[in-house]
């Protein structure tokens, strides 16, 4: 029995993990204990990940029926519904804990951190100097970028999103008009189930005013970026690990994620003292969670992001290759209910990264590499996955939680000794694997 965890159970429970995929299966069953859960799929990954069609009633009577039907066939009681997934699934996990008696936290609370303007506002109330000035704005008001009184440039997102889907840097009026007619014509596939759900609370005043359509505009933030891990259990909070986000050259788009972070430690530590006040201010309890912020060396001056109300997929690999844990051992963890504590620096690598391959420019894929070209990268460099995100024939704009400026084609999971050698077999594997992609005619 796993000695990282105090009273582990006994007898088998029942854990169901919304949109489950076989990726993610595999790294919840490496996890401490995981000889005693039993995990089940709760809706397919396609209902609520590869889509931007969110019937959030009726995705939520499906997820109703299915938990029913486990109950009812005597198979046992449901211990967990948990998951890893931003937007719908976040949202939908309050619900479905509270209606089913698992540990979960409120929807007010979880809310309260997605709702991009609701959160700005509490954030103002206990670290108003960690947050950029904001304005809310109505994107259908076409009078909003005459009225807008932030200075040029700023960033422009909706209050409700998912990735960086419809986040825009502009730098003029022009920029900004031309942001929001994609805005506009895009929005709904979110701010409509999202405007459900907001339904089911009581919003403040100055919240409530504000449509699901809502969009933010908020002043320039920087530095280098990262993102800190952690949960609350009972109203305590600890911390997984901190995560390096580095960008590509145009400044918006990931290149990469590196663990640990290379920040320095004083500075991680004023990160989570922000964090401390901030998780509990916005009423988010019972939940793993992440926070993006910047570190601004010139000024020394830290800045918050973002509060997401889960794990983040993307580094569950990088913890499990340097701790030797996924983070997603925390949400089920604390989706029972059951005390838990996060080991570190356990793994087989002292660092770890994902690096995502970008094209910058729409095209056709013509050419993915072979299972053969797969299976010598990972024969040539042990431990590094490869997970191709386009297939032969699609056109690149049909990808899903895209940036603004650029389409991944793969992501690569790569365990190193030093950010060199990340590096290294970063460029490797682009020497072994080969994507053709042919220019969209007319663009």
């Amino acid at each position: 029995m796993s000695k990282l965890y105090e009273g582990a159970p006994l007898i088998r429970k029942d854990v169901f993990v919304m949109g489950l995929n076989e990726f993610n299966l595999r790294m919840l069953k490496r996890i401490p204990g995981a000889e005693n859960y039993e995990f089940h799929a709760l809706l397919r990954p396609e209902d609520v990940l590869e889509t931007y069609h969110f019937p959030m009633q009726e995705l939520l009577d499906r997820a109703r029926a299915q938990l029913t039907t486990f109950l009812r066939s005597k198979k046992g009681k449901i211990d967990a519904i948990v998951g890893y997934m931003d937007f719908p699934v976040s949202t939908m996990l309050p619900i479905l804990c509270a209606e089913f008696g698992t540990v979960g936290p409120t929807l007010q609370g979880l809310l309260k951190c997605e709702h991009k303007y609701w959160s700005r506002l509490v954030q103002q109330t206990v670290i108003p100097d960690h947050i950029p000035r904001f304005r809310v704005f109505d994107p259908f008001n076409s009078d909003a970028p005459a009225r807008m009184d932030l200075d040029y440039p700023f960033w422009v997102k909706p209050i409700k999103s998912s990735g960086s889907f419809l986040g825009f840097h502009v730098k003029t009026e022009h920029d900004f008009r031309t942001a929001i007619s994609t805005i506009t014509e895009h929005i709904n596939l979110i701010a409509e189930p999202f405007g459900h759900l907001l339904g089911l609370v009581e919003l403040p005043a100055d919240v409530a005013e504000v449509p699901a359509h809502g969009c933010l505009a908020e002043s320039i933030i920087g530095g280098r970026q990262c993102t800190l891990e952690g949960y609350s259990q009972h109203g305590m909070l600890e911390r997984l690990g901190v995560v390096d986000s580095i960008r590509y050259e145009n400044l918006v788009s990931f290149f990469r994620y590196e663990y640990p972070s290379t920040l320095p430690d004083t500075v991680q530590k004023r990160m989570w003292e922000i964090t401390t006040k901030v998780v509990p201010a916005l009423g988010f309890d019972n939940s793993a969670f992440n926070i993006e912020y910047f570190w601004d060396r010139t000024r020394d001056k830290i800045w918050l992001l973002e509060v997401n109300t889960r794990v983040s997929q993307s580094h569950s690999d990088l913890f499990e290759k340097v701790d030797g844990v996924s983070n997603q051992a925390a949400t089920v963890k604390v989706g029972l209910g059951e005390a838990f504590r996060f080991p570190h620096r356990g793994g087989v690598w002292s660092c770890a990264a994902k690096f995502f391959w970008r094209v910058f420019a729409d095209g056709v894929v013509r050419r993915v590499p072979s299972n053969e070209e797969l299976d010598i990268v990972s024969r040539e460099m042990p431990g590094t996955r490869v997970r191709p995100q386009v297939s032969v024939g699609m056109e690149l704009n049909q990808l899903l939680e895209q940036d603004s400026y650029s389409y991944a084609i793969a992501e690569i999971y790569i365990g190193g000794e030093s950010r060199k050698e990340l590096l290294d077999k970063y460029m490797r594997c682009q020497q072994l694997l080969r994507f053709d992609i042919e220019p969209v005619p007319g663009k």
